[in-house]
């Protein structure tokens, strides 16, 4: 079993929400990740969350070599390989990796 961090998007271009230009500089995460944020302002969660998908839809935001390695891991070992990963972002899946759980939160 593997247990990647959020850093490997990082390279593909997808910014993260802990890093130099963090998605937390332009909100605050209280406003946007809480069930209290979405009871106070339901549209600006749903603004946020809707521009990070459209960033992430972006033709130069593609699964970098990591992810490819990971791909090639999943094939060399076969049943004996599971990727749990907490990065929503898809590029995992977009590199080839089926056997993949993704959890958040």
């Amino acid at each position: 079993d593997l247990l990647p961090g959020a850093g490997r998007s990082a390279e593909s271009g997808n910014r993260t929400f802990r890093s130099a230009d963090r998605l937390w500089v332009e909100e605050r995460v209280e406003d946007v990740a809480t069930p209290e944020g979405f009871a106070r302002n339901p549209g600006l969660v749903q603004t946020f969350y809707n521009a990070r998908r459209q960033q992430l839809q972006q033709p130069e935001i593609q699964p970098n070599a990591a992810h490819l390695a990971l791909a090639k891991l999943e094939e060399a070992l076969g049943d004996r390989f599971l990727l749990v990963a907490h990065n929503l972002d898809n590029l995992q899946a977009r590199a080839g990796l089926r056997d993949l759980r993704q959890l958040q939160g």
